[in-house]
């Protein structure tokens, strides 16, 4: 007798609780139109990046309000790596990222997701910017003394171009 009202008491408890869960359900309010991206704010990343990096720091200056910022980091003890990630009004990925990495190649592919480059090339701010196709991300890439700067991401070229040309040294909010 006792193992039937274990079982008829476990049944009624579990009605109970579907029932408070769906009436919080239906009482809590909620909105299926909200958008889940929420946009970052970098500034403080930005400056912290800009004083201790042994380069140029860029970010991008100008850009429409629809190009969203969803990601950033700098991670110093990982070749001074600057990474700044947006999604475009289409909702396509483009990040930039920046490093003092000693075999650029290898970084160039690692933080392309296995991109090689073409014979491609973009004049950009006076500028000579390497085109790369890959798999996952295409990307431009800028080679200096200091660093090695790609602008990569699932979007098109012209929307990589746009944020290569957006990006600004010492750039601010």
């Amino acid at each position: 007798m006792r193992g039937k009202q274990t079982v008829r008491g476990m049944f009624q408890s579990m009605a109970v609780i579907c029932a408070a869960a769906a009436v919080i359900y239906m009482f809590v309010p909620h909105d299926e139109n909200v958008d889940p991206i929420q946009p970052v704010d970098y500034s403080v990343e930005l400056v912290t990046a800009q004083r201790a990096a042994p380069y140029p720091v860029v970010a991008p200056e100008g850009l429409p309000e629809d190009w969203r910022a969803t990601s950033v980091s700098y991670r110093r003890t990982a070749d001074n790596a600057w990474h700044l990630g947006y999604l475009t009004p289409e909702r396509e990925y483009v990040a930039v990222e920046q490093a003092t990495a000693a075999e650029a190649e290898k970084y160039i592919a690692r933080v392309t997701r296995g991109a090689s480059a073409t014979d491609g090339r973009e004049r950009i701010a006076d500028r000579e910017w390497e085109r790369w196709e890959g798999e996952k991300y295409d990307a431009l890439v800028l080679r200096d003394e200091k660093a090695t700067t790609v602008v990569m991401g699932t979007a098109s070229f012209e929307r990589l171009t746009e944020m290569a040309k957006a990006l600004r040294p010492g750039a601010a909010l």
